[in-house]
């Protein structure tokens, strides 16, 4: 086992885990084929790998050639109202610290907000929903916080996530369209726990700008990734001292990967890491033993690279 994750283990290990819980038309037919010569014969220029992916590729990747990568706004609740009934966020900080390094790393301008109210939230992102993001690849949003199915905690209690999503549909925020608009959400989704089950399939540690028809129209939810650090109905898990367990992975994944692997390779890496390399512990055994596993829902249209 490599020595960073046995440390790593060892320290998740020391206190106990808590939950956040209450275009051109020719050009699209090179996807099918190679173009064939006068016999109707491939040649074999054109059917080797090299040749299909060089004119394939970019046609299947978002235009990374933009003067910023673009902004990424964490807003990061720790302490909530009395009346919410929720508890302190323990390791949100180090959540929160982590990816300000990771997503400066990419390229991304980071912007932390601490402790905001459902008011602010949306005050915060509707502000940046109404900025001109022309010159920008992609646009990225993180939430810690409590949370609830399709609901999301500010300090003074929870509001849909879909509130803060739909600032940047395709036609609220004309800017990114056709753009990626990346959405991180550390929260629970529920109160069920995954208990997990034993497998005999292997250790968790095996090796592992065009003339189109101004009629053109795209769908006004495309180009959104949601990456929810746990699926629908469940708890989602946080350690006080290194942070939740979502956050951790991602990460790791990241420093590691993030400017040779596509978004979705790079998600599928951390679903590996939180399902195999972490379990709850707790002095009350209704809580120990537990796992979890992120979700991943795409609307992306094109594969993206932090490249």
């Amino acid at each position: 086992m490599d020595e960073t994750l046995r440390d790593s283990e060892e320290e998740i290990w020391a206190c106990g885990d808590e939950t956040d819980a209450k275009p051109d038309r020719k050009a699209r037919f090179l996807l099918f084929g190679g173009k064939k010569n006068k016999d109707e014969k491939v040649s074999e220029k054109e059917s080797s790998s090299e040749y299909r992916y060089r004119i394939v590729s970019p046609m299947c990747q978002y235009i990374r050639n933009h003067k910023r990568v673009g902004k990424c706004v964490i807003i990061n609740n720790k302490n909530f109202n009395d009346d919410t009934g929720m508890n302190v966020r323990n390791g949100t900080d180090q959540d929160a610290g982590e990816l300000l390094k990771c997503f400066k790393n990419l390229g991304f301008e980071v912007c932390i907000y601490n402790d905001q109210s459902c008011e602010k939230m949306t005050k915060i992102l509707k502000k940046v929903s109404e900025e001109d993001h022309t010159d920008s690849s992609c646009f990225a949003c993180i939430l810690l916080s409590h949370g609830e199915e399709g609901m999301i905690y500010g300090t003074d209690g929870a509001m849909p996530i879909k509130d803060i999503t739909f600032l940047f549909r395709g036609d609220m925020c004309k800017s990114l369209v056709g753009k990626p608009k990346l959405f991180f959400i550390q929260a629970c989704r529920g109160s069920e726990f995954d208990d997990g089950i034993q497998t005999d399939s292997g250790t968790p540690h095996d090796v592992l700008e065009t003339d189109a028809s101004p009629r053109h129209k795209i769908p006004v939810e495309a180009d959104f990734l949601f990456a929810y650090s746990t699926v629908p109905g469940y708890y989602s898990w946080r350690n006080p001292g290194r942070g939740s367990w979502f956050i951790q992975a991602l990460c790791n994944v990241l420093n590691e990967s993030g400017k040779q692997l596509e978004i979705l390779q790079i998600l599928t890496r951390v679903n590996y890491m939180v399902a195999n390399n972490f379990e709850s512990w707790s002095e009350d055994s209704r809580f120990s033993e537990k796992k979890q596993i992120p979700c991943v829902v795409s609307m992306l249209t094109k594969e993206l690279y932090f490249n």
